[in-house]
């Protein structure tokens, strides 16, 4: 998977063209443009913006934990063998309240 595809993806999900991207990150439609076709190797800089502009923060995870903290993410922010129920803590995605958690919903 490239770094630009999950961009991509945030962007087609926030429902934003390229060009409104581009207003948001203040870069122009043609690099935002050029960046997701793969035609421009952008960089560092471009991408942060166009993260940013998504609500968006990359981070740098060291590969051996990689697949660990996908696995994390994916369990929606618990721990590994953690008991749900009445004991266990809201998982870090509940408490913010981001898309796919059951809260989500109760902050609009």
């Amino acid at each position: 998977m490239s770094f630009m595809e999950p961009l991509i993806a945030a962007r087609k999900d926030a429902g934003l063209t390229q060009a409104e991207l581009a207003d948001r990150s203040g870069l122009s439609r043609m690099t935002v443009q050029k960046a997701e076709s793969g035609v421009l190797d952008p960089r560092i800089s471009t991408v942060l913006e166009m993260a940013r502009a998504l609500g968006l923060e990359p981070m740098l995870v060291p590969a051996g934990l990689r697949q660990e903290v996908e696995a994390f993410l994916r369990s929606g922010g618990k721990y590994l063998a953690q008991p749900s129920g009445v004991s266990a803590p809201p998982s870090i995605v509940e408490t913010l309240g981001l898309p796919g958690s059951p809260s989500a919903g109760l902050r609009q």
